[in-house]
């Protein structure tokens, strides 16, 4: 036998290609939800940070149309005055080929002397070609009563004006800039709220992930109640965000919150602390030098921590008890300290 049959088969059959389009199909649902999810929304917001919108051009420009009528009882003959009033919604963009129609009954008769309307039966057919952002256009007309009427306003308004006109989209069109860019590169609070937001992640995240370490370690060895109170560390993370977000305000309340009236009975502080309304609690010295202590940029790190330390907790401990035994129990036997154990054995085997 030859060298060259021996070893695992080489290519893919028609059973492999079957199994893999198999395989991609299962996981088609998986990538279209974490599109619809993460990746759309993403790509979302990127493209609106490069578009010249405003909160006001998230809806497109459309015109608007008022109709007002004058007179409430008029008699045979009478003359009734009609006011029309096209307005173009976006302050930025605008309205082409604004127009509006409006339906009148035979108990009136219309008459017309502007160019940009006609008079069709009964049917108003008026074109105003573009509005201007914030554009308007007010029509006014007369008609005359054929009849007794006894309420025109509820006759005329019965048919309501339907105004029309074609918009841009800000959202979706092609012109992009660079503006939004400059103005928040420009502004005087970039670099503070730049520095703010690089320490809040930082240190929020390595918060989570070494308080989530802590609970791993101490539910890695099996004891009675472990699978409650692995139950209870989940909390901070299943529980409703708002719900929590409100415990802890009542918590850190600088009037009613119970941590200040802890502290202030036990001597710890004299009076109360605005935990989440001050700014700094003072300098303090780090390696030689005297800084500011971010006293709200701390809780809410605090928090951000408590809330999601679960989750690193959760891939921590499966690790961790993944991990062989038979390691341990011979550092164990060599003399090696809980300590020693974990800094030579766990965190390597974490870190891979």
């Amino acid at each position: 036998m030859s060298t060259e049959s021996l070893g695992p088969p080489k290519g893919s059959g028609p059973l492999q290609r079957r199994e893999a389009r198999l395989a991609w199909g299962m996981l088609a649902p998986t990538f279209l939800i974490v599109a619809l999810i993460v990746a759309l929304p993403l790509a979302a917001n990127f493209w609106i940070s490069a578009k010249p919108v405003e909160l006001a051009d998230l809806r497109p420009p459309e015109a608007t149309i008022n109709e007002r009528v004058s007179g409430h009882k008029v008699a045979r003959g009478e003359t009734i005055r009609i006011t029309y009033t096209l307005r173009n919604s976006s302050p930025n963009l605008p309205v082409h080929d604004a127009a509006f129609t409006d339906t009148f009954p035979d108990a009136v008769r219309l008459e017309i002397d502007d160019p940009r309307c006609v008079l069709d039966g009964g049917r108003l057919d008026c074109r105003f070609g573009d509005l201007a952002p914030r554009g308007r256009e007010r029509l006014r007309l007369t008609a005359t009563a054929l009849t007794d009427i006894e309420d025109v306003e509820a006759l005329l308004e019965g048919t309501p004006a339907i105004a029309s006109g074609e918009g841009e989209n800000a959202l979706t069109n092609l012109r992009f800039t660079w503006d939004n860019f400059r103005r928040v590169f420009d502004a005087t609070e970039f670099g503070e709220v730049l520095w703010t937001s690089i320490l809040y992640t930082v240190f929020g995240t390595a918060g989570a992930l070494v308080v989530g370490l802590f609970a791993a370690l101490l539910l890695d060895k099996a004891f009675r109640g472990r699978a409650f109170l692995r139950g209870l560390l989940l909390f901070p993370y299943v529980a409703p965000v708002i719900a929590v977000a409100y415990t802890w305000v009542g918590l850190l309340d600088a009037n009613s919150g119970a941590l200040n009236a802890i502290l202030i009975q036990t001597g710890a502080a004299s009076e109360a602390i605005n935990f989440l309304g001050q700014r700094s609690a003072g300098e303090i010295s780090l390696f030689g030098m005297r800084v500011e202590f971010p006293l709200a940029l701390s809780t809410v790190i605090v928090f951000e921590a408590w809330r999601y330390f679960p989750l690193s907790f959760l891939f921590i401990l499966a690790r961790m008890q993944s991990i062989n035994t038979e390691m341990y129990e011979a550092a164990e036997i060599d003399g090696a300290t809980p300590f020693q154990q974990f800094w030579s054995l766990s965190l390597p085997q974490l870190a891979t």
